[in-house]
């Protein structure tokens, strides 16, 4: 029996609705990972007695820090000399295309939806969401919101990456070795070069994040109440940005990178002050619970 060299992926990216109208698998994981998401932080305000009118505005904040974060990161992290002569493009889901109208009524643009997003964007965006809404709507600790949001964000990351995958977007890079998981993008972008078998280092990335998830989930669960604030957003950024920043090895760049360094590419340069912060939240938690030790 011959083993299997590679896999041949040549997906259906999208769903046909009515009337010409349709939806990306990307759109829908998108979804998908918020509605979860919103569901997690339900079962998390239900067991801490926290009233459910809250959730709302919290799915809202989060909602809008994530995708303006993830498009301006998108833009000037990315691609910002594509996006500096294309304004349009970058504050709208709609791409260039002399043949197509949009909806029938613009010529030269087609709807696209937001295809290009950071994901160090949208941490920016949903660190600053959450300060506004720990601030004006909860009323409780800004660290307090992040620690559990944090949870719903590790398995949202999950289903965002295997929308990528759908896409043959962010893919890795070629594979010296046969390997019976390589996956050969039939749809790729031609950005990437050629078509060859590659790692799928979006399904690498979606099973680190799910990792993480569980871990989190386990730590808020079991140890909630003798684990201090600030302790799981210490795992979540140390850990996530960590399994970004060596997978990064692995990928191929991301349209035109604005940071690079060395032979670092802008995903680890960016991911780099996340996990200095991370760790140290997870150094000054630790800390504390030696000196309460000693206290005592």
């Amino acid at each position: 029996m011959k083993m299997l060299e590679y896999i041949n992926w040549d997906p259906i990216y999208k769903f046909y609705l009515w009337k010409g109208f349709s939806i990306h698998i990307y759109s829908l994981m998108f979804i998908i990972s918020f509605l979860l998401g919103w569901c997690i932080m339900k079962f998390i305000y239900k067991s801490e007695n926290i009233h459910q009118k809250y959730l709302d505005p919290l799915l809202i904040y989060t909602f809008l820090g994530t995708i303006i974060g993830a498009r301006l990161g998108q833009v000037f992290f990315y691609d910002f000399s594509y996006f500096s002569d294309h304004w349009i493009e970058a504050l709208l889901p709609i791409r260039e295309n002399n043949r197509h109208s949009l909806l029938g009524l613009i010529k030269g643009y087609e709807f696209i939806g937001y295809r290009g997003l950071s994901s160090h964007g949208a941490t920016i965006g949903i660190i600053l969401s959450s300060f506004f809404y720990s601030k004006k709507i909860l009323k409780k600790s800004f660290v307090w919101i992040c620690d559990r949001l944090c949870i719903s964000v590790s398995i949202s990351a999950v289903f965002i990456r295997i929308g990528n995958f759908f896409n043959s977007e962010i893919v890795g890079k070629p594979c010296n070795a046969k390997l019976p998981w390589a996956v050969k993008f039939v749809q790729m972008d031609t950005e990437y070069g050629e078509i060859v078998p590659r790692h799928p280092a979006q399904i690498y990335e979606s099973i680190s994040y799910l990792f993480i998830f569980l871990l989190l989930w386990h730590l808020y669960n079991n140890k909630r109440r003798k684990i201090e604030d600030g302790f799981l957003s210490g795992i979540f950024f140390t850990f996530l940005w960590s399994a970004r920043f060596i997978l990064e090895f692995l990928k191929e760049p991301q349209g035109k990178e604005v940071f690079n360094f060395l032979y670092l590419n802008t995903g680890q340069c960016l991911s780099i002050p996340c996990i200095i912060f991370g760790l140290f939240l997870l150094k000054l938690r630790i800390k504390n619970i030696f000196c309460y030790h000693e206290k005592n």
